[in-house]
């Protein structure tokens, strides 16, 4: 299999190979896959950070010559640029820095300048975290398959804050419920903790993250702070219910 990085800011993944196809989740710059199928337009690749498959366009793909050894070294700010030469690629919330030292990071086998606010060296306790990475996501646009505060998704928020953190969930919200352990009693979760909330077929939709003094923070339209409690969301502005809560899990 050939290893390749995304070369761009944010590139959409496809379910099918075409332009029309639902975009599943998007790929930031830095992060890396390996091909399992290539067309002539197209290529099914499998991405390192999460196992995800999904298809991408070939233009928009770049060969990885040096495999990534430190993933979790992460943008933290919304305004870096890097130069690559033949054109400039704004730095994504979240995009990687692939093998970053001295303002630099290792691009096909080049230093390359970047000045850039990354997550190394970042402290604090789990709750002090989330605090910190959640902020440019607040007031996010909900975007089915998003992972940026430019548009996110449900669990495209709740992978890109524990990424951050160096702890890699699966991409969507029923692979998520399948990781950490369980928590028995609502009164028992902390800061940090992942709530999960299935539909009328039991099956699970929806995925936030547990904050201090019975409050969540999910995508749901935008990017928003909601009241959680044994029922679910509590919607703060329309005063009504709008998830059901189906369990509560500590990621390690």
């Amino acid at each position: 299999m050939t290893s390749v990085i995304c070369p761009l800011s944010i590139v959409a993944v496809r379910k099918d190979p075409s332009d029309r196809a639902e975009m599943t989740t998007q790929w930031l710059f830095g992060e890396t896959g390996e091909v399992l199928e290539r067309q002539d337009k197209w290529s099914r690749i499998r991405f390192d950070h999460d196992g995800y498959e999904g298809w991408v366009d070939n233009k928009q793909i770049a060969p990885c010559l040096t495999p990534n050894t430190d993933p979790d070294l992460r943008v933290m700010d919304q305004t870096s640029i890097v130069d690559l030469g033949d054109r400039q690629v704004l730095l994504p919330y979240g995009a990687v820095l692939p093998f970053y030292t001295d303002g630099a990071i290792l691009w096909q086998d080049r230093r390359v300048p970047v000045n850039a606010v990354s997550n190394q060296g970042v402290a604090g306790d789990r709750a002090e975290l989330i605090d910190i990475y959640a902020h440019p996501f607040l007031g996010a646009p909900y975007l089915w398959g998003g992972r940026t505060p430019t548009g996110v998704d449900c669990s495209g928020l709740t992978q890109m804050l524990f990424m951050l953190m160096g702890i890699y969930l699966p991409r969507d919200a029923s692979q998520q419920a399948e990781d950490g352990d369980p928590i028995e009693l609502i009164d028992l979760a902390e800061p940090g903790d992942l709530a999960f909330f299935d539909n009328s077929e039991g099956r699970i939709v929806h995925v936030g993250v547990v904050l201090s003094d019975r409050r969540i923070l999910h995508a749901s339209g935008r990017v928003r702070i909601d009241t959680l409690d044994q029922q679910g969301i509590f919607n703060n502005e329309s005063q009504g219910y709008t998830h059901q809560l189906r369990l509560v899990k500590r990621m390690a």
